[in-house]
């Protein structure tokens, strides 16, 4: 376990942003995973996606690591942010906006903006 907890820590910290999702984020394999890929993915995120499903060590050692007990998980500069509710609601919020800017992290503010305007 602990070989799975140190490739977690090294690809959590080496990734700006990384999403742990059941599927890709080219084919999402769940409801919740294409929520949040379809968001990053409109808004341009630039991001690593790691398929929880290719490995079952991966699919429980990330909820052990966030102690959160579902997926997908969304990390940023290395912290945990959340999953497909936190997300949603950080998005049309506008904190997922403040969340990348504080971290240099370049995304589409139009498409952000069409998001929440399109669920207004």
């Amino acid at each position: 376990m602990t070989d799975v907890k140190t490739s977690i820590d090294e690809t959590v910290k080496a990734n700006d942003v990384v999403l742990f999702m059941k599927g890709t984020k080219e084919m999402p394999q769940c409801g919740f995973s294409s929520r949040v890929a379809g968001v990053l993915n409109y808004m341009g995120v630039d991001y690593s996606d790691v398929n929880v499903l290719a490995d079952e060590g991966i699919r429980q050692g990330i909820k052990d690591y966030s102690d959160w007990p579902t997926i997908p998980q969304l990390y940023v500069k290395g912290e945990f942010v959340g999953g497909c509710d936190i997300v949603t609601e950080m998005t049309l919020s506008g904190e997922l906006d403040t969340l990348f800017e504080a971290n240099g992290v370049t995304y589409d503010k139009d498409a952000a903006e069409k998001i929440r305007a399109a669920n207004a």
